[in-house]
């Protein structure tokens, strides 16, 4: 407020999970120097940007009232192939997308009408460039993990976290109380705020307001039924991968963050959270599909992806009732410009983090038969029970 000379913060419901997220950072997380002076920019950052939304609603009113039609939304677990799938879609101008820099900076600075009139450049993507140059420099591995840029289409995980709330606090320090407190709670509140955050995105950007949004977070896994109450008209595209790669993955992601914050993370410990995390998401998905008309929804492998892209993307696209022809000349594009970002493999393993793949199928193996999702690799250790159903 004292930055700002602004005291409208919205709906003040941020203030439970602020709470719970404080004190698991103060009690569980460990920080290093860098963590505690991170956390501080992080919290004052988030702060300070809920006051500039409020300004920005009460300046121009005619921002909520922006409609969001049919959303489609990207929904799948951490490195189950949601990043191609978002970048492919936001290559197609007939979507709206965010870009990197507006997930780090969603929020444009007071003086914005100057750089709408042509008058001054737009400061954030300068700054996310340098943010990313920082995190590439305290961990080099980030940028093989998750290749990006500024301008690279980038999800909406900081729009939940201006509520305080989701899986990046997660994946960016060790607080499992605070993880365990949100699975207890209702994201309704955060999923509002989202939109409304998604709307002045939308109108920053100075695109049309009919243009469906493309959407995706891990996020979403765990809470599908908020999404579906804000977005009652989305279109949902299940992404699905072998979980041995997806745990493994999703704990080295979780891995090379909170390494940087504290210099106490535990490997075996981190890979038991993702396990946990992992598992709960494919358990609440299962659960709110039964509530989804099915011409709503579709599934798309991960496997096929790697296998012919452009083939499957054709079977998006008609799920979608669109002509990907149109689309198709920005989608390769993105494929020339995602090999040139990628500088090498992602690699990680199961035994890194204390686990095997009995472990993750004891608890993920009902998963992969009632999805037909293929297993990478070697042949995996026999699934007692098998579904011919799909779910």
């Amino acid at each position: 407020m004292e930055a700002t000379g602004l005291d409208d913060f919205g709906d003040r419901w941020f203030e439970r999970p602020m709470d719970v997220l404080l004190d698991a950072i103060a009690g569980e997380a460990r920080l290093n120097a860098a963590g505690d002076f991170s956390a501080m920019q992080q919290f004052h950052h988030v702060l300070r940007d809920r006051l500039l939304a409020q300004m920005w609603f009460k300046r121009h009113p005619e921002i909520l009232a922006r409609p969001m039609p049919r959303p489609v939304v990207i929904v799948g677990p951490m490195r189950s192939g949601t990043t191609r799938m978002h970048r492919l879609l936001a290559s197609d101008r007939r979507f709206s997308h965010m870009r990197s820099f507006e997930t780090i900076s969603p929020l444009p600075r007071p003086d914005f009408e100057e750089v709408l009139d042509g008058r001054r450049e737009d400061f954030r993507p300068v700054l996310a460039r340098r943010i990313m140059k920082v995190a590439r420099l305290a961990n080099p591995r980030t940028l093989s993990i998750h290749p990006t840029g500024p301008y690279e289409p980038e999800e909406e995980l900081g729009l939940l976290v201006a509520s305080m709330w989701g899986m990046k606090h997660e994946a960016q320090w060790h607080i499992p109380a605070y993880g365990r407190w949100c699975e207890g709670e209702s994201a309704v509140p955060a999923y509002r705020h989202m939109a409304d955050l998604l709307r002045l995105v939308g109108w920053s950007q100075q695109v049309s307001s009919l243009r469906p949004w493309i959407l995706k977070t891990p996020q979403h896994m765990l809470d599908l039924p908020a999404l579906l109450e804000v977005f009652p008209d989305a279109r949902l595209i299940f992404t699905h991968r072998d979980p041995l790669k997806v745990v493994g993955s999703a704990a080295s992601l979780a891995w090379n963050q909170t390494i940087i914050y504290s210099d106490h993370a535990d490997p075996a410990r981190m890979g038991r959270e993702w396990l946990h995390k992992t598992a709960l998401q494919v358990e609440r998905m299962r659960a709110a599909r039964d509530s989804i008309p099915k011409e709503r929804m579709i599934d798309v492998q991960y496997e096929d992806m790697e296998r012919d892209w452009h083939a499957t993307m054709e079977r998006v696209y008609r799920f979608l009732d669109l002509d990907m022809a149109p689309a198709l000349p920005g989608m390769e594009d993105y494929m020339r410009r995602a090999g040139a970002l990628k500088r090498r493999p992602h690699a990680y393993s199961l035994d890194e983090f204390g686990l095997t793949s009995g472990d993750v199928l004891d608890r993920l193996g009902d998963y992969v038969c009632t999805f037909d999702v293929p297993i990478e690799g070697e042949t995996p250790p026999p699934i007692a029970s098998r579904r011919t159903m799909r779910a």
